[in-house]
């Protein structure tokens, strides 16, 4: 009978965006993720999230968005705990009718992919945990990085092209070291 070795998925680099109309909101939901993954090690400048009126009704006008990532490594299998986390952070902080007052869409860096959780099923996406979804968002292909058809305008954007290029070499820097 020969042995088999259990193979370990690759530690992977997280990251989330975060969107609020009160740059205020998008700080506090930052420290509270930071404190669960090991600090800010990189942010986005953040940008007007004009992408689409798709928030604007549940969250107002004027939103503003930015991209964080964070020093610690962990396990892919992370990132369905932390989506839950995330929303009820969201469910937390709601508006006393309801609305949410920020979102938080946690996901991780992975050699050449950025990968999102989401709660909403589709057909790109895969189940990873009860009711939580990951989609491949960008991917780094014949050295360039990009979008697929499903990736949202934002993630396509110039600022967030750079953003996550600097996370990829950050993360790759960071998985080198013994």
């Amino acid at each position: 009978m020969s042995e088999r070795r259990l193979r370990l998925s690759r530690l992977t680099k997280p990251v989330a965006a975060v969107m609020a109309a009160d740059r205020g909101l998008i700080a506090q939901a930052v420290d509270w993720l930071a404190a669960a993954l090991g600090g800010v090690e990189l942010a986005s400048e953040p940008f007007a999230f004009d992408f689409t009126d798709y928030y604007r009704r549940e969250m107002g006008p004027g939103l503003v968005k930015q991209f964080f990532c964070f020093g610690h490594l962990l396990p892919p299998e992370h990132l369905a705990g932390l989506k839950r986390r995330c929303a009820a952070y969201e469910r937390a902080n709601r508006r006393p009718r309801g609305g949410r007052t920020v979102n938080i869409d946690p996901g991780y860096w992975s050699d050449a992919k950025l990968v999102l959780a989401s709660t909403k099923n589709f057909a790109h996406r895969i189940p990873i945990g009860r009711r939580v979804f990951a989609e491949v968002t960008l991917r780094y292909y014949k050295g360039r990085l990009g979008g697929l058809e499903w990736t949202y305008p934002d993630y396509l954007s110039g600022p967030a092209l750079d953003f996550f290029g600097k996370v990829r070499r950050l993360y790759l820097e960071q998985i080198a070291k013994p």
